[in-house]
């Protein structure tokens, strides 16, 4: 199998970023680039949820750009190149997976994974702590499930669900206290101890959290948009009463 075509994109790319090329293409930097790499990965995860591969297709070919324009500017700027990124890359792919390129026997996808990490942490001796080198820019959802996930790799976990609910509950209590007293920044704090012990809840039982929480949201607004398709006035003109009626009104209508 041929890839001519992802030579002419490099080339491409390289002309955008020549003297020659697009005024702002050349101007940006890494930094500069940051939202886009990130909106470009989010459209990317949107395609997938929606099942269209046409759509998948383009986005991933978005998001093929960001890594070719970061490893153009790096080349420009003398610090890499993208075949040294497709260097590591492979080289990195192989070391970690010994039981396909090596002669390690395994005998299970857990063997697999718990092999990956001795690996991964063999190559990164600087990382002293577990909490070591989990993203800054990723959503604080996602972090926090990496966070528990990496605890409990070092044995740090809830002997029981049931402590796990109790402690949940006494979270809650804390905020209300922390409400009541009329004290905002313990009250951030306190609801932030509740959400990590909720993450902590859903690892439990193997739930995604991130994931949960993008289908909460997506229910959500296609019901408020029954809502507002519903509505005989602008919904701001409802009670209560006539909000939870439409509500539930639209809940039924989604559900068939």
């Amino acid at each position: 199998m041929g890839y001519e075509n992802l030579d002419k994109l490099i080339e491409t790319v390289r002309i955008l970023r020549s003297p020659e090329g697009c005024e702002w293409d050349r101007v940006q930097t890494h930094k500069t680039l940051r939202p886009n790499m990130l909106e470009e990965a989010y459209e990317a995860v949107d395609a997938m949820d929606s099942g269209d591969t046409k759509h998948l297709r383009e986005e991933l070919g978005d998001v093929l750009l960001q890594v070719l324009l970061h490893s153009q500017i790096a080349e420009d700027e003398g610090e890499f190149t993208l075949d040294d990124v497709a260097k590591e890359l492979n080289e990195k792919l192989i070391h970690r997976h010994p039981h396909v390129f090596g002669k390690v026997k395994v005998n299970s996808t857990k063997e697999i994974l718990d092999n990956w990490d001795k690996l991964k942490k063999e190559e990164k001796p600087h990382r002293k702590s577990a909490m070591d080198g989990i993203s800054k820019s990723q959503s604080a959802l996602m972090s926090a499930q990496k966070i528990s996930k990496r605890a409990v790799k070092q044995g740090f976990e809830w002997p029981n669900e049931k402590s796990l609910y109790e402690c949940i509950h006494s979270e809650f209590e804390e905020f209300k206290e922390a409400v009541n007293e009329n004290e905002p920044e313990h009250a951030e704090e306190e609801m932030g101890d509740i959400l990590f012990a909720i993450v902590n809840l859903a690892r439990w039982h193997k739930i995604d959290t991130e994931q949960a929480l993008l289908k909460a949201n997506k229910k959500f607004m296609a019901r408020f948009r029954e809502m507002e398709k519903l509505a005989k006035k602008p919904l701001e003109e409802h009670s209560f009463r006539e909000y939870d009626i439409l509500w539930k009104l639209a809940k039924e209508n989604l559900s068939h």
